[in-house]
């Protein structure tokens, strides 16, 4: 059986595109899973959202981004320092323009989508065993695993969890590591990558018998022209998007 895991899309229709070009060279999966944050800061965000929906046998995950969109609620704004202070002004117009700009575009049914969508996916898989899904973590969609987030800092988030396998997104940057038996895949970002690396990445599970063979991919695309789209529609976080794009690091 073949997985694709796909996550982190963000409004970025060119970056999936290119990436479903990509899987289906590879071979059609059985199953697709997307991991949440579908729409928020790219300039397509309707449109990214039904082409996600339109593959065949794919379920979803909510994302925190997909939980601002329809809750109204925002990312926290931290504050180290005086100069962080004297940003946040121009901090919450662009963060709350970004997410006002996608919230226009969204129709009353799209929104149903976004709101019911689960916190997480079960598969158990013939001779392997369990398959759990989530966007970031088992206990929130919000605290990251990173690559080098220490093993001692991961252990309280996994309490609990009964399965050989967990496939998550929400951080960007791309991962297989396994920490107290439990394998971590983490195929960062399609939208909006951020380990130093512009090409969109997602991860392939191919499961025989009791094992489960990952591949960490990633594909070239155009990013100019979503870049040239920002511009386009005038997009409130274009400057700030552009050059995490540019960079696939945060900006």
């Amino acid at each position: 059986m073949r997985l694709a895991v796909l996550s982190d899309i963000h409004g970025n229709l060119l970056a999936l595109e290119a990436v479903l070009a990509d899987l289906q060279a590879q071979g059609t999966p059985d199953l697709y899973w997307v991991l949440g944050d579908l729409v928020a800061f790219g300039p397509w965000p309707v449109e990214t959202l039904a082409r996600l929906r339109a593959l065949p046998n794919v379920s979803f995950v909510q994302g925190n981004t997909d939980r601002y969109i329809v809750t109204g609620r925002r990312p926290a704004a931290p504050v180290r320092s005086p100069e962080d202070w004297a940003r946040m002004p121009g901090f919450l117009e662009m963060r709350d323009g970004m997410f006002r700009w996608a919230v226009e575009r969204l129709g009353w049914e799209e929104y149903l989508f976004l709101r019911d969508l689960p916190t997480q996916l079960e598969l158990d898989v013939p001779g392997f065993g369990r398959v759990l899904a989530f966007h970031a973590n088992p206990v929130d969609d919000e605290t990251n695993i990173f690559p080098d987030t220490p093993d001692e800092q991961i252990r309280p988030l996994l309490k609990g969890v009964e399965a050989r396998l967990m496939v998550y997104g929400h951080t960007h940057r791309p991962l297989d590591r396994t920490v107290d038996g439990i394998r971590l895949v983490n195929g960062g970002s399609i939208g909006f990558p951020l380990d130093g690396v512009t090409q969109p990445g997602y991860a392939l599970l191919d499961f025989e018998g009791s094992a489960c063979a990952v591949t960490l991919r990633r594909v070239s695309y155009d990013l100019e022209a979503v870049v040239a789209e920002l511009e386009r529609v005038a997009h409130p976080a274009r400057a700030w998007l552009t050059a995490m794009l540019r960079r696939g690091a945060p900006a």
